[in-house]
């Protein structure tokens, strides 16, 4: 084991995690030879296989099952080093890894900029991915704080920190573009491109929809609020996205938004961390200045764009 790198720990670390080389090498960004090759390598310094491979699925061996115990117990003594170090370097220097679903990104980086501007020393990773896997991150503490809109309830300390408004979309020269008052009846017809199953978008317009006994005419499924926009654009249909994501389109001209009543569904976007996890100095500092300027900061960068 003397010969297994602290890299190669890391890379077994996320496979066990997900049970899957491919995803592993996504969320790395590595390519999948490059983590077999990490996990080949590991398997020989410790002399057992790590994994077993039954039909499609992958599975760990009792070594590997012993050996992923002892990594988390290896990163948890790292993290609780780095807190060390941070404490005793207050705001000078650190780290912040932070998780965020996708659509937060088209805010995220606007509220890193100023506090990475303000302590420049400290270094910010960014993860952005599908709500299924910032939940995975979560559950594993594989990061500092995360972000997302409908948090979880169990063992968490979730905080609002900013206003969201859900909105009807339609390309600009649509037949309602102009209308008042748009019923939920009138979109019976209409084609709809949605979020894909688990996002935090697709909870809450499913939420709404059932609650108003509204069954809609979903012609695609889209994993991204891009894909949805560009298909809304090119005349696939109407969407339900949340209005952060139209700057640079809305101020374009290229989409409307449909006066649809009861809407704009409000929601509220959440900085998340487990219940009994100890912030680091950086991490405690990220979440005061979300909590005391983060409505202000991104209300002000929307100005400056429209």
């Amino acid at each position: 084991m003397k010969q297994a790198t602290l890299h190669q720990l890391q890379v077994f670390e996320v496979v066990a995690r997900h049970n899957s080389f491919t995803r592993a090498a996504e969320e790395l960004f590595i390519s999948q030879p490059t983590v077999s090759m990490q996990i080949k390598q590991l398997t020989k310094a410790v002399g057992l296989p790590l994994f077993e491979q039954v039909g499609k699925r992958l599975f760990l061996t009792e070594a590997g099952r012993e050996l992923l115990l002892t990594c988390q117990e290896i990163f948890e003594r790292l993290n609780r080093f780095e807190m060390t170090v941070a404490d005793l370097s207050g705001l000078k220097k650190g780290h912040l890894n932070l998780a965020v679903v996708t659509t937060a990104k088209y805010f995220a980086p606007r509220l890193l900029g100023p506090f990475c501007q303000r302590y420049p020393d400290i270094e910010v990773a960014l993860k952005v991915t599908n709500r299924e896997r910032v939940l995975e991150r979560l559950n594993a503490n594989a990061d500092d704080l995360y972000i997302l809109g409908n948090p979880p309830t169990q063992d968490l300390r979730a905080y609002p920190f900013l206003e969201d408004s859900l909105v009807v979309l339609a390309p600009r020269h649509h037949s309602l573009a102009q209308a008042k008052h748009i019923t939920l009846s009138q979109l019976a017809n209409e084609p709809f491109l949605m979020r894909e199953l688990g996002s935090g978008t697709r909870l809450l317009v499913q939420k709404f929809f059932e609650e108003h006994n509204f069954i809609p005419k979903v012609k695609m499924e889209l994993g991204s609020s891009e894909a949805i926009k560009q298909g809304v654009i090119g005349g696939l249909g109407i969407s339900i996205l949340s209005q952060r994501t139209l700057a640079l389109e809305h101020a374009t001209g290229h989409l409307a938004i449909l006066d649809v009543d009861e809407f704009p569904l409000r929601r509220f976007w959440y900085v998340v961390h487990p219940a009994g996890k100890r912030l680091s100095v950086v991490a405690r500092a990220f979440l005061d200045y979300l909590l005391s300027e983060g409505k202000e900061i991104v209300g002000e960068m929307e100005r400056l764009l429209d």
